[in-house]
């Protein structure tokens, strides 16, 4: 009698690999829509409390490093400061997610561009998710998808 392992290792490579795909693809995309809203709103929380506690730190590095054109150091950091203390609690929540995208996408940008371009790799990750958020939602563990549900139930019963 053949155990299950066994019988397991003559299978063809081929047949395990398709196994093996089919079962990592059971894995619940909610978890991943919430992981990447959390992971990619705690980059951006977290430089809004580094910002926040440290104000005139903030204001000399917009001034000196950052260098943001048009806006003045003083503006820049409020804004900055504010983006990324409010826009990450959306995406935490999962309201108004793919509203809260679009923000912190022009802060990649912009920060790409005018202050610092060698750091590609940051913003093509942390833009890569957001545009997937942007474009695919935040997923059923969301306060969107509850709405969502909500507006539809009253629809129906219309």
């Amino acid at each position: 009698m053949r155990t299950a392992a066994v019988m397991s290792m003559r299978e063809p490579i081929v047949v395990r690999l398709e196994r093996t795909r089919d079962w990592l693809s059971r894995f619940p995309p909610a978890i991943l829509h919430l992981a990447m809203r959390i992971g990619v709103g705690a980059v951006f929380f977290r430089a809004g409390l580094l910002k926040y506690n440290s104000p005139e730190f903030t204001v000399l590095l917009f001034r000196d490093e950052y260098q943001v054109p048009i806006l003045a150091p003083e503006v820049a950091a409020r804004l900055a400061t504010i983006n990324e203390l409010t826009i990450p609690i959306f995406l935490f929540l999962g309201l108004a997610t793919r509203l809260a995208t679009l923000p912190l996408l022009g802060m990649i940008t912009v920060i790409q561009l005018f202050v610092y371009p060698n750091a590609w790799t940051d913003h093509l990750l942390w833009g890569s998710i957001l545009v997937f958020l942007l474009t695919r939602g935040p997923g059923p563990i969301s306060a969107d998808y509850f709405i969502g549900l909500l507006i539809r139930r009253r629809s129906a019963d219309r």
